[in-house]
C-alpha cells in the first residue's frame, strides 16, 4: 500500500516562509507527477503546484514568484518552499502523486492526509 505523509505546516507571521514535504513509501515502481493543492475554508481545493518526473513545472498564477516546488525522486519526496506567505495563503495543503505500485502495474492518484498553513496578518 502506498501513503504519502506531509509535514512542515505550521503558523507563521506574514512575509514569512514554511517548507512543506511529501514522502511517499510503500511498495512503489515509479512516481509520474506529484503536486500541492490547497483548500480554504468554504473553498473548493486548488492547485498550488505540480512537477512532473521530467521536472516540468507548473504554479497557480497566485503564488507564482513566491513558491517553489522541487523533489527528490531518489527519496520520493516532493516539497513546497513557501516564501513572502499572505494571509490568503492559509489553508489546509494537500500532497497528490500519481504513483505506479509494484503490482499491479498501473498508475493511481494517492492524496496525503493534509497540513495546515495559518499565517497571521
Amino acid at each position: 500500500q502506498v501513503q504519502l505523509v506531509e509535514s512542515g505546516g505550521g503558523l507563521v507571521q506574514a512575509g514569512g516562509s514554511l517548507r512543506l514535504s511529501c514522502a511517499a513509501s510503500g511498495s512503489i515502481f515509479s512516481i509520474n507527477a506529484m503536486g500541492w493543492y490547497r483548500q480554504a475554508p468554504g473553498k473548493q481545493r486548488e492547485l498550488v503546484a505540480a512537477i512532473t518526473s521530467g521536472g516540468r513545472i507548473n504554479y497557480a498564477d497566485s503564488v507564482k514568484g513566491r513558491f517553489t516546488i522541487s523533489r527528490d525522486n531518489a527519496k520520493n519526496t516532493v516539497y513546497l518552499q513557501m516564501n513572502s506567505l499572505k494571509p490568503e495563503d492559509t489553508a489546509v495543503y494537500y500532497c497528490n502523486a500519481f504513483v505506479v505500485p509494484m503490482t499491479p502495474r498501473r498508475e493511481y492518484h494517492f492524496w496525503g492526509q493534509g497540513t495546515q498553513v495559518t499565517v497571521s496578518s
